[in-house]
């Protein structure tokens, strides 16, 4: 029977050892621990002492295991792995929410914002999966949406409007130079579109033909790089008032003309009517209806 009140090897030499059977090198398990070669020989010598055996082979160019060292390295890595998991079993795992949103929705929206939930909520790890591939709750584990478009969005989900869709067109102040609002600003610059494609809507609106040039018009399949080339002085973008609020609030952008684009769609908070962690998606949602309420200060200041 063992006697319990044996000294066992230093934890030190214990780690030292181990990182040695792994990469089969003083060196690298020198670099993993951050200390010396000679730290780690020093501490692999005294364990061999302690021990009465070899536990590896010095070769010409190479480390060997020995037999004794194969076996103890196994059971040492063991013993490593269990107390890694009792110690992270007594630490509180951050709770995870998985949050899919489009990526100009989170470029131009959310991820300004983000700083101020993870501030107010460091309980809780945010994954946000920014994709204009519609998530599936279950099979993608999205625990919340933000999606565009009018509800219903499928059986057993609940919807929340967000921000309704209201366009305004946008360019950047050095772009708009000397340009007054009338049928003539949109013949001179160029029209930056997206993947949704309202100009023409929005310029009938206006009672304004849409250019038939090439060169007039420039398209992406993002509203966010619309946006960005806007930022750019490359023309006027038709985006949501939502995302350009800050950079117009900030002199980045002005608006072109006064009139807006209602679509009748908007964007919603879209989850399921059983949640798996509704107490934190909870949270969640207030502070996104919070934040779009500020957004609205904002844009009405």
């Amino acid at each position: 029977m063992k006697n319990p009140n044996e000294p066992l090897p230093s934890l030190n030499a214990l780690r030292a050892f181990e990182a040695a059977s792994r990469h089969l090198s003083f060196r690298r398990a020198a670099e993993e621990l951050g200390v010396t070669e000679g730290a780690v020989g020093q501490h692999i010598r005294g364990l061999e002492t302690a021990l009465g055996l070899k536990l590896f082979e010095r070769q010409p160019r190479r480390l060997a295991l020995t037999e004794n060292g194969q076996s103890y390295s196994a059971s040492v890595r063991r013993a490593f792995d269990l107390l890694v998991e009792a110690t992270q079993a007594l630490r509180p795992q951050a709770l995870k929410l998985a949050v899919s949103v489009t990526p100009t929705f989170a470029a131009k929206w959310l991820i300004p914002r983000l700083p101020d939930f993870t501030a107010a909520h460091p309980e809780i790890d945010l994954r946000i999966v920014a994709t204009e591939r519609i998530s599936h709750f279950q099979t993608d584990g999205v625990d919340l949406a933000v999606r565009y478009g009018s509800p219903p969005f499928g059986a057993g989900l609940n919807a929340e409007l967000l921000f309704d869709d209201i366009l305004i067109a946008v360019a950047a102040p050095r772009a708009m130079a000397g340009a007054r609002k009338s049928n003539g600003i949109v013949a001179r610059h160029a029209l930056l579109h997206d993947a949704h494609n309202l100009w023409p809507q929005f310029l009938a609106q206006l009672h304004q033909p849409l250019p038939s040039a090439a060169e007039k018009n420039i398209r992406f399949n993002q509203t966010s790089l619309a946006i960005d080339a806007a930022l750019e002085g490359q023309g006027i973008a038709l985006a949501h008032w939502a995302f350009v609020a800050r950079d117009v609030a900030a002199g980045r952008l002005v608006r072109v003309f006064d009139d807006e684009l209602h679509t009748g769609a908007g964007f919603y908070l879209v989850f399921p009517r059983k949640l798996q962690h509704p107490g934190p998606v909870s949270q969640l949602r207030d502070w996104l209806h919070h934040q779009a309420s500020l957004s609205t200060q904002i844009a009405a200041a």
